[in-house]
């Protein structure tokens, strides 16, 4: 797609909650926003999709192209991705399907979009399939007053994703020591949805604990200069942390995991180290929080 006719789709499904005209009327269309695999800038891709539920499926067919379009090789590379469906902005977890069950995918979207087994007929790669699930509302969640509270949903979330990644490591170590009979014997990799994850989770930590070193940590040292070596540790735990970052990420630097018996030691060091740095940050610097509203209020607001 040229690149000037791609913005004028991109602007008018943003002005009109999602709806085109032209050559995509009456198609199902989302705002596909990724991370430049090298750049690391924004890209907004226009795609069809087809919904299955709470997930979106998207092709990566490439116009026909013989290799996968710039917007797959990003979300390989970043695979947290933003969404905008109809008037709505998501940000979700993109995940490629692999085997049999992109197979199985790739069948769901033929029966909704046929056309797209005429994109697979007429190319030599395997179309790949790419998974977004839709965030729902999580009604038990307790509500965000507070930058206290605001640290705690942080890392709430740093803790699932990290229970995700773990299980589903466990899961297949599980099938692999199951599996029985002849045949080919399993990859040895760790499959897509594992790596996407547990890279999405290394990237989010790397943005929280710059953001912390970077902006949050000196203000409240500022006025809580008694505190100076509790800020010093957790700076010295972020450096630790990230030297297994840095490991799992030279890890998941292709797309299958080559050595999964080294990535779940790594990932087994990550939870130790993780768990505790989370435990002693929230129990000496919640309190200082808990006054701070969240929203921060904007410039020149009044306060009650």
């Amino acid at each position: 797609m040229h690149q000037t006719f791609q913005q004028s789709v991109i602007d008018e499904f943003r002005a009109n909650a999602g709806t085109v005209g032209g050559p995509f009327d009456g198609t199902d269309l989302i705002l596909l926003t990724t991370t430049g695999a090298r750049s690391g800038k924004p890209h907004t891709t226009p795609l069809g999709y087809v919904r299955d539920g709470r997930r979106l499926l998207v092709v990566a067919w490439g116009l026909g192209a013989p290799l996968h379009p710039d917007w797959y090789r990003n979300l390989l590379a970043h695979p947290a991705v933003r969404v905008e469906l109809g008037g709505e902005t998501y940000d979700c977890l993109a995940v490629p399907a692999e085997g049999a069950r992109r197979d199985e995918l790739f069948a769901r979207v033929v029966a909704e979009a046929p056309g797209y087994a005429d994109h697979q007929e007429a190319t030599d790669r395997v179309l790949p399939v790419v998974v977004l699930e839709l965030p729902g509302p999580d009604p038990a969640a307790p509500p965000v007053r507070s930058l206290a509270d605001k640290l705690v949903e942080v890392h709430t979330w740093l803790r699932g994703q990290l229970r995700h990644v773990h299980d589903e490591t466990e899961a297949h170590f599980a099938a692999r020591a199951g599996r029985t009979g002849g045949g080919e014997p399993p990859s040895p990799g760790l499959g897509l949805q594992i790596r996407q994850r547990c890279l999405a989770f290394c990237q989010a930590l790397e943005f929280h604990h710059t953001a912390e070193d970077g902006h949050v940590f000196p203000a409240m040292e500022d006025h809580h200069p008694h505190l100076r070596d509790v800020f010093d540790r957790l700076r010295h735990e972020h450096r630790a942390i990230g030297a297994v970052q840095s490991a799992l990420a030279a890890l998941l630097a292709d797309a299958a995991v080559a050595e999964p018996d080294r990535f779940r030691s790594e990932l087994a060091r990550m939870t130790d180290k993780l768990t505790a740095h989370l435990d002693y940050e929230e129990e000496h610097i919640l309190p200082l929080l808990a006054e701070v509203p969240w929203p921060p209020a904007a410039p020149g607001a009044r306060t009650a």
